[in-house]
């Protein structure tokens, strides 16, 4: 039996954070999704233009990214901008929460896309 090679969905860019903000570091993040977002994403049916991510509770958040409903999706369908959590180790997070508050820097969304293992990423600046 022949192994075929699944190619990873499409990538969606934030095309105006390399206009608007000065890329001091960029970090990748897991991405918590619903069925429908992940769809959604596969089809490329989303926007990173008005995102940001927020620090909450030892949570960092994706908060704006507009993930467009899936077409063929039915009453269960996603909230296109509801909040999304994003991925990261503990210490990752504390290490960013100096550099947030005091600095006031502010953690902006680069793209997302699914890795080669098929699993959604996030990479925030």
């Amino acid at each position: 039996m022949k192994h075929t090679e699944q190619r990873p969905g499409p990538s969606i860019r934030n095309r105006k954070a390399h206009f608007r903000f000065e890329i001091l570091e960029k970090i990748e993040c897991g991405l918590v999704l619903q069925g429908t977002e992940v769809k959604s994403l596969r089809d490329g049916q989303a926007s990173l233009e008005e995102a940001y991510a927020r620090i909450q509770d030892d949570e960092i958040w994706l908060i704006g990214a507009h993930i467009a409903p899936y077409e063929h999706g039915n009453v269960m369908n996603h909230e296109p901008t509801r909040p999304r959590k994003l991925l990261l180790h503990r210490r990752e997070i504390r290490k960013l929460l100096p550099k947030v508050i005091q600095h006031g820097l502010t953690m902006v969304p680069l793209a997302i896309y699914f890795n080669q293992r098929g699993l959604a990423k996030c990479t925030v600046a």
